[in-house]
């Protein structure tokens, strides 16, 4: 165990979350989300909340602040809705340790697949929320 590093955070996802690069992504998936189908990286931190896990990677980890959106989520599919509190939590989150960051985006299902098979990793949580996975894009770490 490390001080001050969230024990959350395990050593595989503490070495992705290093070895990322600027602009390189990393999606935060529910326990739905078809990861190990589409994620070229997987890292299993099964039974954890993300809302829990964007607590414990934010203190480490830089937004980037050259694209207009460093957070994206899914949109809905037509016909179904979202849970507001789901991204209430995860704005809460990220307001605590990335103040001053954009809006969270929103875009379609297939859109976010595609942007996963890109991604650094996947992280496959426990997460129960409809439509909770998110992605981070990472930023330049200030001097």
């Amino acid at each position: 165990m490390l001080k001050g590093i969230s024990p959350l955070l395990s050593p595989e996802l503490l070495d992705a979350l290093y070895r990322m690069g600027h602009g390189d992504e990393i999606v935060l998936a529910d326990a739905h989300f078809p990861g190990e189908t589409v994620g070229k990286r997987v890292v299993r931190a099964d039974g954890l909340r993300i809302a829990d896990l964007l607590d414990a990677i934010l203190p480490l980890f830089e937004l980037d602040s050259y694209v207009d959106a460093p957070v994206v989520m899914m949109a809905a599919v037509p016909g179904d809705t979202l849970d507001p509190a789901v991204e209430a939590a995860y704005r809460a989150a990220i307001d605590r340790h990335a103040p001053g960051t954009p809006a969270i985006a929103r875009i379609d299902r297939f859109a976010f697949y595609e942007r996963a098979k890109a991604a650094y990793a996947v992280v496959m949580t426990g997460e129960t929320a409809k439509y909770g996975n998110i992605l981070l894009k990472k930023g330049v770490t200030p001097c």
